[in-house]
């Protein structure tokens, strides 16, 4: 508990017999519910996990009951409440273990592989359903400090932010301690989910170490959180276009302590590039076209347009250049505007951009 507020941490955990050990011997008196996510693992970790319920004993901070009104005015609360009890259906099935209600360390066992974000996803539920204030998240490998922890939960007890992440690129030990491969890939994509997620300054998309509001558990759908490694760049899409604020806080990558990678860069990076690409017109329409009409909207697409009748023109160009022919001159002009304006339009929509969200960006 932090200033009488609630603080839960998800722990996804995949085959991590030889690492969970660590992470939940090391978890932070003032986190009240450790909620470890088994991904349908095949080794021993729920066995290992379930050997530390009663070392780590019960809260003594009660959970939360929502409280329940029923008047005419509340209707549309009861819809929502109805609609939150109901929506554990679209989760994989899973048993949820521990002795008794205060037990501090809670196992949901998925009996289905669901990908880290899966699991992500059902240890957010859970938290939703007990009205958790503050839900963090660190990864059963043990690759996140749990002194850091703290720094990650106070911005959204003490300052009410929405979600606060960790940023490892900004630790002057990240290009030297983070493997090469890596550390390109997490650039990368980072600059892509920049464009995609409409917060412009954050960087190192990649990190799980993480920390949401109940009012973001709240905001967005979470079982349609992308289940694979594309997690975090779609979970910040799917925040943004609620309009949640968010703060990044430095933390220290973490790496060589025995945990064993799971991700494939080579397969990752074409996925979530996709992703990606998709996410970034589902934002522009709702957030931008279906919820309030803004002029980026229409600066976007008529950019991405006038870039793409261009190219025909470009292609005509670079054959006749190959050839050691002339172009034409009409062909020349034609690629030229419809060039240059669409880039025009793309740098003012994108400016645009930046301008609105700039305000969900806290210090």
């Amino acid at each position: 508990m932090i200033r009488s507020k609630t603080v839960a941490v998800v722990v996804p955990a995949y085959n991590e017999e030889n690492q969970i050990g660590l992470v939940l011997e090391s978890m932070p008196d003032f986190v009240d519910r450790i909620i470890v996510v088994n991904d349908c693992s095949t080794d021993k970790t729920e066995e290992v996990a379930l050997s530390y319920i009663n070392k780590i004993g019960q809260s003594a901070l009660p959970i939360k009951e929502n409280p329940k009104v029923n008047t005419f005015y509340n209707k549309a609360n009861e819809i929502v409440a109805q609609f939150n009890r109901e929506e554990i259906k679209y989760f994989a099935p899973s048993t949820v273990i521990h002795n008794n209600p205060n037990d501090r360390l809670v196992i949901i066992s998925l009996l289905k592989n669901s990908g880290v974000g899966g699991a992500i996803a059902r240890g957010y539920k859970w938290a939703k359903d007990n009205n958790i204030d503050c839900t963090a998240v660190m990864a059963g490998d043990g690759q996140m400090d749990p002194d850091e922890l703290y720094s990650i939960c106070e911005p959204v007890i003490n300052e009410s932010v929405d979600f606060v992440k960790g940023n490892r690129l900004w630790h002057k030990s990240a290009r030297f301690l983070m493997p090469k491969k890596r550390y390109i890939g997490n650039s990368i994509l980072s600059i892509l989910t920049k464009v995609a997620s409409g917060y412009w300054r954050v960087s190192d998309t990649q990190t799980g170490f993480t920390a949401m509001s109940n009012r973001a558990l709240n905001k967005i759908d979470l079982y349609k959180i992308y289940p694979r490694y594309g997690m975090p760049n779609d979970i910040l899409v799917k925040l943004n276009i609620e309009n949640c604020s968010i703060k990044e806080v430095e933390i220290k990558p973490i790496y060589f302590i025995g945990e064993t990678s799971k991700m494939r860069i080579g397969k990752v990076i074409p996925k979530i590039s996709w992703l990606l690409t998709k996410s970034f017109f589902k934002r522009i329409w709702i957030k931008y076209l279906k919820r309030s009409f803004h002029p980026l909207f229409v600066l976007y697409h008529l950019g991405l347009l006038l870039i793409l009748l261009s190219i025909p023109f470009g292609i005509k160009i670079l054959v006749k250049v190959f050839n050691q022919i002339d172009a034409n001159p009409v062909t020349v002009l034609a690629f030229a505007l419809l060039f240059i304006s669409g880039f025009q339009f793309l740098l003012f929509a994108m400016w645009m951009d930046i301008q609105d969200n700039e305000r969900l960006y806290k210090d």
